[in-house]
């Protein structure tokens, strides 16, 4: 395992410690949001540093290719359950964000999935659209742990680029399936 994958392993073994927070969180155990905001941003940090790290040092390998969109995806999606409405914090996600963020993702794994099953590999590679879209959601999070009274219009836009990706890595899975149907075909 290299440097890299550790970082991302760092990423998941995160989450849970994360979760915690949020769940234990009440007006009065504040130190929880703080400890949740560190974590959050460590996750952040560590996301950007696998990436770097892994093109610099040469370093990619089949299991990064999972273990960092798997660190992003059980962060994200973490944070988007557990800051919805049914969280303590005054400031949380509407239904509809969250809704919105988990269906993507949902959509992206299933496609994933059915493409490996088709293909029997799978080449994760993100977009700039996927990119632009995890950025802004982490700094959904990140607004609302501070809890920013002006986070909706980040969340905005994070959902306009949770849409956007999210065609945009249909139509990607689609053309990958049709060329997978055509080969067959031909062979």
């Amino acid at each position: 395992m290299n440097i890299a994958n550790k970082i991302s392993t760092f990423r998941i073994l995160s989450v849970p410690f994360f979760v915690a927070c949020l769940v234990y969180y009440n007006p009065e155990r504040e130190f929880l949001k703080s400890t949740a905001l560190v974590i959050f941003i460590l996750g952040v940090i560590s996301d950007g540093l696998d990436g770097f790290v892994a093109r610099k040092a040469k370093l990619q390998s089949k299991a990064g290719l999972i273990l960092d969109p798997l660190g992003d995806k059980l962060l994200l999606m973490s944070a988007f359950i557990f800051l919805s409405p049914l969280s303590k914090m005054g400031l949380t996600f509407p239904l509809w964000v969250t809704f919105i963020i988990i269906s993507r993702d949902a959509i992206i794994i299933l496609g994933a999935v059915v493409i490996y099953m088709v293909k029997q590999t799978l080449d994760v590679h993100p977009t700039k659209w996927g990119k632009f879209t995890t950025i802004f959601q982490m700094l959904s999070v990140v607004c609302v742990l501070l809890q920013w009274k002006h986070s909706s219009l980040v969340w905005v836009i994070a959902v306009i680029f949770t849409i956007i990706s999210g065609i945009d890595y249909v139509k990607r899975g689609f053309k990958i399936l049709y060329a997978s149907d055509i080969h067959r075909v031909t062979s």
